[in-house]
């Protein structure tokens, strides 16, 4: 599409973005300023002042250089939010900064005591002047006029073109101007009687910029809606001061009107190049504040990637070494002679519930990295506790762990992931067995408990009789890839309390009261999880 609505363009810049309280107070304190500047040169502007030559080319020289900053920085920001009004202040503001150039050049003094550029005559200078001044009001009045309109937006593919011509336009007529007041310098109305004093017709036509700078300041101000237009208005201001202190109390260069002029030219020129810099350190600002939340997210979906990977591995290790071992003692049974059919068919019934086991993992495992939400169901919490214990009843049995089971009958039920909470209650116990396994000096013994834990939540006890937790790691004990076993990869808690969080519960770590470990798991009554 050639046309875009203002939906469809993005609010970030300055030229799009609503003004602030405090920034609508700061340009009220600036236009308070300069009012009070021009009501104290006001009544001392006819007052004749040394002449200083240098002056002019030093007070156009900073506006030549801030104009050209302004309108490069505005031409930049065209292509991207594709405001057709912003090209029209970015070419008025360019035309500004070219205009100066031959003006400048052109002023007594400047080149050769007469003036002279390129042999030009006394008309030449305050010709380019009027140029130059009219033909920045009249840009920004064509900005404030079609500022509003849906239909602005020029499609993204044009956008560098309209740049070029643009451009091209405006140097143009630059040259133009210039040849005009150069080269036909004889031909033009006169300005200045000598290089001091004005001729009436100045006054008249500073007087024609004066009205054009003032409708350009109330067509802005009743249109004002962005922080752009908002420091266009209190650059319009000081047009407006600029121009009435010219036109109204100055008849002669080198006056305290002249000088005063020429200074508030420079605000004209300063004004919004410091509100579109300022704007500009924000927008790279925020780029690096954006470039730094992707690269983190980009980590993160890696770490997320290596950390289900290492999950899976953690947690199909245990069942995977139950098929080994099944599988080992059923080749035993078998290679003995007459085959043990009921036995080995009990082992075979283990080895594919193991096996079962492994796929229960992968999708629980899989549905706690996805975004999307796996289906809740309704959970009995002590049979996902009795069903956990047979899992690991014989590795229980195998390390001579005794299971002390306080089941709180006719508990509600909760709404979850079964899978997944089950892979909770495994990881505890596991863990206490891991704790257990090699101690010699106490009785080992697990003591799983469940009951009501306030209106809403049931809890879950899982306490062994371990070494336990050293207290200054039960502050990181939650913590991905940090562990005390040997052989661990640190992520089983992590995990835990990741898929316990989920189901708007609470996992704490601490210790117990035969000296190991106690985990306490809150989980809430037929809540909405958000597995």
């Amino acid at each position: 599409m050639a046309n875009q609505t203002v939906a469809d363009e993005i609010d970030f810049s300055i030229a799009t973005v609503p003004p602030t309280a405090r920034q609508r107070r700061l340009a009220a304190a600036l236009i308070i300023v300069l009012f009070i500047g021009f009501s104290v040169t006001a009544p001392f502007a006819a007052t004749q002042l040394a002449r200083i030559d240098s002056f002019v080319p030093a007070v156009e020289a900073i506006n030549f250089v801030t104009d050209l900053v302004t309108a490069g920085l505005l031409f930049g920001k065209f292509p991207i939010i594709g405001l057709r009004a912003v090209l029209v202040l970015a070419s008025g503001y360019l035309f500004s900064a070219l205009t100066i150039v031959p003006h400048v050049l052109s002023y007594p003094a400047v080149l050769t005591v007469s003036g002279g550029l390129f042999g030009s005559g006394l008309q030449t200078t305050p010709w380019l002047y009027t140029f130059w001044h009219l033909g920045f009001c009249v840009a920004v009045l064509v900005y404030a006029s079609v500022k509003d309109r849906t239909h602005d937006y020029m499609a993204p593919s044009s956008r560098p073109r309209a740049v070029l011509w643009s451009i091209t336009l405006v140097v143009s007529l630059v040259c133009a101007l210039t040849w005009i007041a150069v080269a036909g310098e004889k031909f033009l109305p006169r300005l200045v009687v000598d290089n001091v004093h004005f001729s009436p017709l100045a006054n008249y036509l500073t007087v024609a910029t004066l009205f054009t700078s003032l409708i350009a300041l109330v067509v802005l101000k009743l249109r004002q809606k962005t922080i752009l237009d908002l420091w266009l208005s209190v650059a319009m201001v000081a047009t407006v001061a600029e121009q009435a202190v010219v036109s109204l109390f100055t008849a002669s260069r080198f006056s305290v009107g002249f000088y005063s002029s020429r200074m508030f030219s420079v605000v004209v020129s300063t004004i919004v190049l410091i509100a579109v810099l300022s704007d500009t350190l924000k927008l790279y600002a925020r780029l690096s504040r954006t470039n730094k939340t992707l690269q983190l997210a980009h980590e993160n979906k890696l770490t997320n990637v290596e950390a289900a990977i290492a999950t899976i591995a953690h947690e199909i290790r245990q069942p995977l070494t139950a098929i080994s071992a099944k599988s080992s003692a059923a080749r035993r049974f078998l290679a003995r002679g007459p085959a043990d059919t009921e036995r080995v068919g009990g082992i075979l019934d283990d080895i594919g519930s193991a096996s079962l086991r492994i796929n229960e993992i992968i999708e629980s495992v899989s549905a706690l990295f996805r975004r999307a939400n796996p289906e809740s169901q309704t959970i009995d919490v002590n049979d996902l506790v009795i069903e956990s214990l047979q899992v690991l009843g014989k590795e229980l049995a195998d390390c001579s762990i005794a299971v002390d089971t306080q089941l709180t009958s006719e508990l509600p039920p909760i709404m979850g992931h079964k899978g997944q909470l089950q892979q909770v209650i495994l990881n505890m116990v596991q863990n206490s067995i891991d704790a257990m396994r090699t101690m010699t000096t106490k009785p080992r013994m697990l003591h799983v408990r469940t009951e009501p834990h306030g209106r809403d939540t049931i809890a879950i006890y899982i306490e062994d009789t371990g070494p336990g937790i050293e207290e200054k790691t039960l502050s990181s004990i939650f913590d991905a890839f940090i562990t005390t076993k040997t052989k661990g990869v640190g992520l089983g808690l992590a995990i835990s309390q990741r898929i316990v969080e989920r189901h708007n519960g609470k996992i704490t770590a601490m210790a117990g009261a035969n000296g190991g470990a106690r985990f306490e798991i809150t989980l809430p009554i037929n809540a909405g999880s958000q597995v």
